[in-house]
């Protein structure tokens, strides 16, 4: 694990954008509703990692968790010698083209060791992100799912399902950082009526509100573990035109304001 740390920590010097998103922090991070909009894979480097309502998903240094998508999940980052490091990579659909996806006995998480093969495999996929084009990155995602299905790990094709209508208007409102989207807009852009759009949500059971907070909340969390913006500048790419209103809302979410998340990422 010790190589693999040290190549994702020089990935931290890195400017451009990346296909994965490395959290750190040096104190205890405690998140409540924390949004998966995507498939998701966290490999924990340092510490541990506990998730659901009673901490009963425990993912240890070595060890790996993959999450489906999913409105809301409880987490705590647990530093061990004053570290907690993971590296996360989020799929997109398009990802799985090609994958024989099984639905019949849909998952929510897998938990499984992070063995020298998909080690290598990892490291490998960090240190040609930084090289490679954008176009490439899916293809190496998909062998990072194909090699943990070869290694036994096939259950993990059962947290991968077809998008969904909310899983589209999630991507919407991240590409607009936030900002606001008419209903007329979203309704084109999906090839719908505002009634469809309204009664799929409704069966999904989310609604365009809902999508739209989780979506600016869930960057505003991104943003928050990754750079090192201003809480105003944070909330403003997040479209919300009042800092304090910004706090309150993502203190209502996860448990805690932007500031006393940062402080857990900062010495004293």
């Amino acid at each position: 694990m010790a190589d693999l740390l040290s190549t994702v920590r020089n990935s931290l010097n890195e400017s451009s954008e990346q296909p994965f998103t490395v959290y750190s922090s040096i104190k205890e991070q405690k998140l409540l509703n924390v949004p998966i909009a995507k498939p998701l894979l966290i490999v924990v480097l340092s510490g541990h990692k506990e998730l659901g309502v009673d901490n009963e998903l425990i993912c240890q240094s070595g060890e790996f968790i993959f999450l489906s998508d999913s409105p809301a999940i409880n987490m705590r980052n647990i530093p061990k010698d004053n570290e907690y490091f993971a590296l996360l990579i989020e799929f997109d659909y398009q990802d799985f083209d090609g994958l024989q996806i099984n639905t019949s006995n849909k998952r929510e998480y897998y938990i499984g060791k992070t063995t020298l093969k998909l080690e290598q495999c990892l490291q490998q996929f960090v240190e040609i992100s930084h090289w490679a084009p954008k176009q490439v990155w899916s293809s190496r995602k998909r062998e990072i799912i194909s090699l943990l299905s070869y290694m036994g790990h096939s259950d993990i094709l059962s947290l991968l399902d077809n998008p969904q209508i909310k899983n589209r208007l999630h991507d919407m409102f991240v590409s607009k950082g936030g900002y606001e989207l008419t209903i007329e807009h979203i309704c084109e852009q999906l090839a719908m009526s505002e009634s469809t759009l309204r009664r799929k949500l409704k069966i999904e059971g989310t609604s365009v509100q809902d999508v739209k907070d989780g979506a600016r909340l869930g960057l505003a969390l991104h943003l928050l573990q990754t750079t090192r913006h201003s809480i105003g500048v944070i909330a403003d790419k997040c479209g919300y035109q009042s800092q304090s209103r910004f706090t309150d809302r993502f203190k209502r979410r996860f448990g805690l304001t932007p500031s006393e998340l940062r402080k857990t990422k900062m010495t004293e």
